[in-house]
C-alpha cells in the first residue's frame, strides 16, 4: 500500500500580522503546528519565509523542503513547554565544550588547535567573563562555576525561537562557544564550522577523505546554516 501523503488544499499563502506576531494563512486559514497550536511567530520575515516554503509546495507537502516551518513548529510545540530544560541540556555543552578538550599529540595537531580555538575562547572569556580552561586529554575536567553560570543565563533572555535555533548551533558543532560565537558574529558560519572540524581535517591530511562522512558532514553543515539563518529571522533579519 502506497504512504499516505498530504495534498495541496490551498491556492495562495499569505503572511499576516495576528495577535502576538505573525503566522500564515493559506486561502484566509491560519495554519497550525503539529500539536494543533496556533504557529504564531515573532517576526514579519520568519512568517514571509515560511509563506514562501507553503507557496512552493507541488501537489504533495513535502515537509523536508519547509525547514523554517519545522523549526518554528519545534519551538512552539517543544521549546515553548520545556524551555528551561532545554536551556539546562544546552548549558551543559559550556562544561564539556569541544574547544577544551585538546590533543596531547601530534605536536602539528596541539598547535592547531591553540592557534585557532584559543582566540574563541580569549573571545569568550573577555565578552561575558566566562572563562574556560583548556585541558590536554579526554578525561573530564570542570571549569569554574561561576563561568558556567554566566553562559547559562545567556540563554534565560532568549525566547523559545532563538532558543530553538541555538540548540543546533551548540549541539552540532559540540561547542557552547562556537554556537554563541555564531550568533554574535565572530566569524562566519562556515569558518566557525570549520573550527569545529579541525580533528577531522588532521585525520584527512594523514589518511585522506572518507567520502561518508564528508558527505554526513555536509548534511550537517546545511543544518548549521539553517540554525543560523533561524536566528536571524528570528530577530527580525535574514
Amino acid at each position: 500500500m502506497a504512504d499516505w501523503k498530504i495534498k495541496r488544499f490551498w491556492d495562495v499563502a499569505d503572511a499576516v500580522e495576528v495577535e502576538g506576531g505573525f503566522t500564515v494563512h493559506l486561502d484566509g486559514r491560519s495554519i497550525k503546528t503539529p500539536g494543533k497550536s496556533a504557529l504564531v511567530v515573532p517576526t514579519r520575515v520568519m512568517a514571509e519565509q515560511m509563506a514562501r516554503e507553503w507557496d512552493a509546495q507541488p501537489k504533495e507537502i513535502n515537509p523536508e523542503t519547509m525547514p523554517v516551518t519545522k523549526s518554528a513548529n519545534s519551538a512552539v510545540d517543544k521549546v515553548t513547554p520545556q524551555f528551561d530544560a532545554v536551556a539546562d541540556m544546552l548549558g551543559e555543552y559550556a562544561g564539556t565544550d569541544l574547544l577544551c578538550y585538546r590533543a596531547e599529540q601530534p605536536e602539528e595537531l596541539v598547535k592547531r588547535q591553540a592557534e585557532q580555538w584559543d582566540p574563541l575562547l580569549e573571545w569568550c572569556a573577555k565578552t561575558f567573563a566566562a572563562p574556560l580552561n583548556p585541558v590536554s586529554g579526554l578525561m573530564f575536567a570542570a571549569q569554574p562555576e561561576s563561568s558556567l553560570i554566566a553562559l547559562r543565563a545567556l540563554l534565560d533572555d532568549m525566547t523559545a525561537f532563538e532558543l530553538t535555533a541555538m540548540h543546533d548551533l551548540i549541539t552540532l558543532p559540540g561547542s557552547f562557544v562556537i554556537g554563541l560565537a555564531a550568533i554574535h558574529k565572530y566569524a562566519k558560519p562556515q569558518e566557525l564550522w570549520e573550527l569545529s572540524r579541525l580533528d577531522e581535517r588532521y585525520q584527512q591530511e594523514q589518511w585522506g577523505l572518507d567520502d561518508d562522512a564528508e558527505e554526513m558532514a555536509g548534511i550537517k553543515l546545511a543544518a548549521y546554516e539553517h540554525a543560523y539563518n533561524f536566528y536571524l529571522l528570528s530577530k527580525g533579519r535574514g
